[in-house]
């Protein structure tokens, strides 16, 4: 009985976060974001940083993550070459959920982009389920194959203050970098469109050609 009251719970504060930003950015300026952690990779030192703005339900950006992601990773964020910064869109409300899934817990910045790539994978599993109570009980076995327990993804799910900060700070920058499709990638302040792999390690390396 405790589970089903828990996703539930989860439900109704996601739809009350619908409703409360339906307006746009309306009171958003109003909302502390300053606890939400930047999720990044590399070397953030480095001369070079590439921010995707990605929504966890877009297919684009799964095909991204699945295969030139993993092309990036190895060629320039794991040698230290770039920073990488992931900043998560919230088109619709699953992304939201998916999001607080994958930043769910203490230290959640250590597992966020293990988490992330497990619901990329599995995105036509939980993404296109029709009841919303099937796609949090997707989420959660997501979250408890990356080692969450069902006492965190409790508190995390209902944990309002945090949603609506996230979303408040997606408004914020989505205002301040024109983001109007996903995925998006700013290379060292420059914006642009989905794009091959082969065309993006061409922008970075004339970037790090500069730098």
């Amino acid at each position: 009985m405790t589970r089903t009251i828990s996703v539930f719970s989860a439900l109704f504060f996601s739809f009350a976060i619908a409703l409360a930003t339906s307006s746009q950015a309306q009171g958003a300026d109003q909302v502390d974001t300053s606890g939400i952690v930047e999720m990044q990779i590399g070397d953030p030192d480095a001369a070079v940083t590439v921010i995707e703005y990605a929504s966890f339900t877009c297919p684009h950006c799964a095909t991204f993550h699945e295969g030139p992601f993993k092309q990036l990773k190895a060629d320039y964020i794991d040698p230290g070459k770039i920073n990488f910064i992931y900043r998560e869109v919230y088109f619709d409300r699953y992304g939201l959920w998916a999001s607080i899934v994958a930043r769910c817990g203490e230290g959640a910045e250590n597992r966020f982009f293990g988490i992330s790539d497990i619901i990329y994978e599995r995105q036509q599993e939980w993404a296109r389920q029709e009841d919303p109570a099937d796609v949090v009980a997707s989420l959660r076995r997501i979250g408890k194959t990356a080692g969450l327990m069902d006492e965190q993804l409790d508190q995390c799910f209902t944990d309002g203050d945090n949603a609506q900060a996230l979303y408040a700070l997606w408004l914020e920058r989505a205002e301040e970098d024109e983001i109007e499709s996903t995925p998006t990638f700013i290379i060292n302040g420059r914006k642009y469109s989905n794009m091959s792999y082969a065309d993006m390690k061409e922008l970075i390396d004339n970037a790090l050609g500069e730098s």
